[in-house]
């Protein structure tokens, strides 16, 4: 018996979020993200002070790491309903790097 391999094409964009601080800052993002076809977005320069997760009644979840004390910018990612099923844990290694299992 031969093996199949299935191929699927994922999504990615990226999206400078210096702002992302506010509720209604993460809200118009969801409302950004809602007009484009994506499965991932990259957040980049985020200036979250604490480890942040939401789901939302979408399905979307969006994941922020921390700044450090200089509140130099952090990564985050949104990431579609579709995939975000797929993710078991979040887990920010040092201030530079973020892994998503």
């Amino acid at each position: 018996m031969e093996a199949a391999w299935i191929s699927s094409v994922v999504t990615i964009s990226t999206y400078n979020a210096r702002t992302l601080t506010s509720e209604s800052s993460i809200e118009d993002l969801l409302m950004q993200a809602r007009r484009i076809r994506y499965d991932v977005i990259g957040l980049a320069e985020t200036r979250h002070r604490h480890l942040f997760n939401a789901v939302y009644d979408t399905g979307e979840e969006l994941f922020l790491g921390i700044c450090d004390s200089r509140r130099v910018g952090r990564v985050g990612v949104l990431v579609n309903a579709s995939l975000s099923m797929n993710i078991d844990s979040f887990e920010q290694l040092t201030t530079e790097t973020d892994v998503y299992d």
